[in-house]
C-alpha cells in the first residue's frame, strides 16, 4: 500500500463492459520527505486508479496495486491494477503529525 494525492479524474466512454460505472481518478504517489521527515513529497509519477471509497480531487488516499487491487468486493475479477481503498485523515511520523485532512467548516458545527 502507499499514499497518493488525487490530482484529477479520467473519463473513458469506450471500455470493457466490466468497467462501466467505475470511477477512475488520476493519482500522484507521495512519500515522507527523507531529509526533514516533516512533510509528504511527490515521487514524480502519475497513475490511474479505480475509486472504491468516493475520494475527491485534492485528497490524500490509501492505494493498493497488483493482485491485491482485485481483492476488494468492488474490484473482484476486474482488469485493474491500482485501487483507492481509503481516504487519509492524518499521517504521523516519529510522534509528529505531518498531514491532517482539512475538515469542512460545517463539519464542526
Amino acid at each position: 500500500m502507499f499514499l497518493a494525492k488525487v490530482t484529477g479524474s479520467l473519463v473513458a466512454t469506450q471500455k470493457v463492459g466490466s468497467m462501466v460505472g467505475k470511477k477512475l481518478l488520476v493519482i500522484e504517489p507521495y512519500r515522507v520527505d527523507p531529509q526533514s521527515r516533516a512533510e509528504l513529497k511527490s515521487v514524480g509519477r502519475t497513475l490511474v486508479a479505480v475509486d472504491t471509497v468516493g475520494a475527491g480531487e485534492g485528497e490524500f488516499v490509501l492505494v493498493t496495486q497488483g493482485s491485491s487491487a482485485r481483492l476488494t468486493p468492488e474490484t473482484k475479477n476486474l482488469p485493474v491494477d491500482t485501487v483507492i481503498i481509503g481516504i487519509v485523515d492524518s499521517v504521523h511520523v516519529e510522534q509528529r503529525c505531518i498531514y491532517r485532512k482539512q475538515m469542512p467548516s460545517s463539519a464542526s458545527e
